[in-house]
């Protein structure tokens, strides 16, 4: 592991090892240092389950990412090799990072509610439900006087969280960002998903693996359909949900989102061994419904 994470930081030309495991809170809050740890962080907790990244485990039925985390699934799905992901995350975090001090913006979320009152609340002020998570949860992202004004004149029943986060992600705030990556994706050559890979633009099952890499450059200034990602993984039939770290949001979303699937959060190495009981009892669940047996 520790060769990966020197070829890893290379490629992302940031000292990964030190960024998760010596610095402080500080340090990591820039996304230009975030992004590309959040991905590693994935990456490396799958070679731990699964022994290579690069070889899809047979019982992974489907993988889907949240933001960022798209970069992480697609190197599971074998759209991108582990080093495309961490070159083309840390263009992302770097070119968000430099979107982001042009303009002062941010996001908040906004906690129950309306629906259609929320997302009425957010056109009116300019808002872009920039994640909508589900489950009762969506972010907003605009410009700082957006949100204070939104704040002041919140929708009924609904409560409001500010996000420490540099920008507005997924609006079209961070159009320079998506310049700045389509100009390296260009030169990535993707490979066909080997499982069914899901994209936040709108929850579908993508295999191709040229628009899956378009649509993940896209998705910098798009917001994020994790409700629609949910809605998938139900029709799919899923059984069971791991989330990598950092992990625990998603698999709380879950919790609403698909009652019934077993979820699981894998937050720190004591948790792989149960993740991995966790795919062997759902593989053989599944291949017994698969011959017709009870």
């Amino acid at each position: 592991m520790t060769e990966r994470f020197e070829r890893w930081s290379q490629v992302a030309g940031l000292d990964l090892r030190h960024y998760g495991t010596d610095a402080d809170a500080d340090e990591i809050r820039d996304t230009a240092v975030a992004q590309p740890l959040l991905v590693s962080a994935g990456l490396a907790a799958a070679v731990a389950l699964f022994g290579d990244v690069e070889s899809a485990p047979e019982p992974m039925d489907a993988v889907a990412g949240h933001s960022v985390g798209e970069l992480t699934a697609a190197a599971l799905a074998g759209v991108l090799r582990p080093e495309d992901a961490l070159a083309l995350v840390a263009e992302r975090g770097r070119g968000m990072a430099e979107a982001a001090a042009q303009t002062a913006t941010g996001m908040t979320a906004v906690l129950g509610g309306d629906r259609d009152e929320v997302l009425a609340a957010l056109e009116s002020h300019g808002l872009t439900p920039a994640n909508d998570n589900g489950a009762g949860q969506i972010v907003a992202a605009g410009t700082t006087e957006q949100l204070e004004a939104f704040a002041a004149d919140p929708p009924a029943r609904a409560r409001l969280r500010s996000l420490s986060v540099a920008g507005a992600f997924h609006t079209r705030h961070m159009a320079p960002a998506v310049e700045r990556v389509a100009r390296l994706a260009e030169t990535i050559e993707p490979a066909d998903p080997r499982t069914r890979l899901l994209s936040n633009s709108d929850g579908a099952v993508v295999a191709d693996g040229g628009e899956y890499l378009q649509r993940l450059v896209q998705q910098i200034s798009t917001p994020v359909r994790w409700d629609s990602c949910t809605e998938t993984l139900a029709e799919l039939g899923a059984t069971a949900l791991i989330e990598l770290p950092p992990a625990g949001t998603l698999t709380g979303l879950a919790k609403r989102g698909l009652p019934g699937v077993e979820r699981l959060a894998v937050k720190t190495p004591d948790d792989l061994e149960r993740a991995r009981e966790l795919v062997r009892e759902h593989a053989e669940s599944t291949a017994l419904q698969q011959e017709g047996r009870p």
